[in-house]
């Protein structure tokens, strides 16, 4: 791994005002209105509160929305040439992704860290245990989703498409009972969905497994191997489609 493009790759990432004010303030601003700012952000939440719920919430969203646009970016970055450029340096493949997959991580924990200051100053509450697991289980998680970037990156092959695929995480942050909680058939769906069993791990320390609905109520008790087999299935979904892409595109060459 070359640090000094690992330096050089997070700099021009900072210098994108539009990547940055998406990655960090969207997800901070979405958790002061739909967790810090309400009136029933203190009430429980199995072993934390409301607020706390929407705060891993929102950091789950702002950390794959960073993972996926790292992911995207190179991608792109390799079907557009940068590859070959790249192919003229001791740089091997693999320090290419692993500089790639720490930019995407490094980035990832400034939605973390900054939603989970925010939440520890209004009132977000729950045992150290869930704060460190959660904040774990965002990480982590959202790095596995950052193949959902790298398999759009490598079908569509254009920066624009890229910023699509990212606008279309909102549909399945939405889809995926992230921002509002789902109920019936919506919630049936959801868990079909690539980010439904990653936020359900990172809620899972506080929440046990418990689905709540819009009104607060206890719809079920979902076990921890749903989530987990969801993830399972959507990293090598993803992973698969994104190794075939890779080939697919090396045969046109």
């Amino acid at each position: 791994m070359n640090l000094t493009f690992v330096r050089l790759e997070l700099r021009r990432f900072f210098r994108d005002r539009v990547s940055v004010f998406f990655v960090a303030i969207l997800p901070a601003f979405f958790f002061i209105i739909f967790g810090a700012a309400q009136s029933y952000g203190g009430e429980s939440a199995g072993n934390g509160n409301v607020t706390m719920y929407v705060m891993i919430s929102m950091a789950a969203y702002g950390a794959v929305t960073a993972t996926t646009g790292i992911g995207g970016t190179a991608a792109v970055e390799r079907m557009q040439g940068w590859g070959r450029q790249l192919g003229l340096t001791p740089l091997t493949d693999g320090s290419f992704v692993a500089t790639k997959a720490l930019v995407a991580l490094t980035v990832a924990t400034i939605p973390i860290t900054l939603i989970f200051v925010l939440g520890a100053f209004t009132g977000a509450a729950g045992d150290a245990r869930a704060w460190a697991l959660s904040a774990a289980a965002v990480l982590v998680g959202g790095w596995v989703l950052s193949l959902y970037g790298l398999a759009a990156g490598l079908a569509f092959r254009s920066e624009a498409a890229v910023g699509a695929t990212s606008g279309g995480l909102v549909i399945l942050a939405f889809l995926g009972n992230i921002f509002i909680p789902l109920s019936g058939t919506m919630l049936a769906i959801a868990k079909f969905t690539p980010l439904y069993g990653y936020v359900s791990l990172a809620r899972y320390p506080i929440t046990e497994g418990r689905l709540i609905d819009g009104s607060g109520t206890v719809v079920d008790i979902e076990p921890l191997w749903v989530p987990l087999l969801n993830v399972g299935v959507w990293a090598v979904v993803l992973g698969l489609l994104a190794t075939w892409l890779v080939r697919r595109g090396r045969a046109r060459q």
